[in-house]
């Protein structure tokens, strides 16, 4: 994929990233306190994402309409929900773009949702690798014992992940 290039760029109003938390609330829970910023910024791409910059640090981004922190944002402000965590032998293929696939996954916190995104972390540390689109909810991940569960759309190594602001 092509480097991400912004377009624009503008600071949002109060009410606006009162909003963007209450947005990431939804999908994060009570723990979207976190990202609560003095100052938050839009930066809108050529493409179909949309970064959110607080104190000028890309730890949020919108994609197909659901808001959630990008891995340098899980990184920066660590959150326990939503979680799927995977062994070690997956992290090179998580790394490098791959979805997830049902026999790599360690754990499922119980709040994963079908349809909504989720952090890939690896089991030793707890080092987040990816955000994916989860295809099952908790319960049917975890009966699941074969196939992809998850579509990653943003891994380290990717034009999010490599940004400079």
């Amino acid at each position: 994929m092509a480097p991400i290039t912004i377009r624009k760029r503008h600071t949002v109003r109060k009410g606006e990233a009162a909003e963007i938390v209450r947005r990431l609330g939804e999908e994060l829970g009570e723990e979207a306190g976190i990202f609560a910023a003095g100052r938050i910024e839009v930066a809108e791409t050529g493409g179909p994402i949309r970064l959110y910059l607080l104190d000028r640090r890309p730890l949020l981004f919108e994609r197909d309409g659901v808001l959630f922190p990008t891995l340098q944002g899980a990184i920066a402000r660590p959150f326990s929900a939503r979680r799927v965590t995977v062994d070690m032998g997956a992290v090179p293929y998580v790394v490098n773009g791959a979805d997830i696939m049902r026999p790599g996954i360690v754990a499922v916190t119980d709040d994963v949702r079908a349809a909504h995104p989720v952090l890939v972390v690896e089991e030793r540390h707890g080092k987040p690798l990816a955000v994916c689109i989860a295809r099952l909810d908790a319960e049917a991940m975890r009966a699941e014992t074969a196939g992809k569960v998850c579509r990653n759309i943003h891994h380290v190594g990717d034009e999010i992940w490599s940004l400079e602001v």
